[in-house]
């Protein structure tokens, strides 16, 4: 199964340089797929996970760490089974 993931790179230290989004398609073990960079931001929720850099890195491949970003407007609704 392989999952969609939103990668959003921000800058916390200088709020007005604007985020880059990149999604990355991803195997059940975390291997990628697929990286492409997003020349907007997405506007309907489809991504199965959203991960954060604020430390104003420029690219993917400059970053060592994330954070999840749980309950984010861009990921998928999960189906709530009664």
């Amino acid at each position: 199964m392989k999952r969609q993931v939103l990668v959003i790179l921000s800058n916390r230290l200088n709020r007005l340089q604007k985020p880059r989004f990149i999604e990355i398609t991803c195997d059940e073990q975390g291997n990628i797929l697929r990286q492409s960079t997003l020349r907007r931001p997405p506007r309907e929720a489809r991504f199965d996970e959203v991960w954060e850099n604020d430390d104003g890195k420029t690219d993917f491949a400059s970053c060592h760490s994330f954070k999840r970003q749980y309950g984010h407007a861009l990921q998928k609704p999960k189906n709530r089974a009664r």
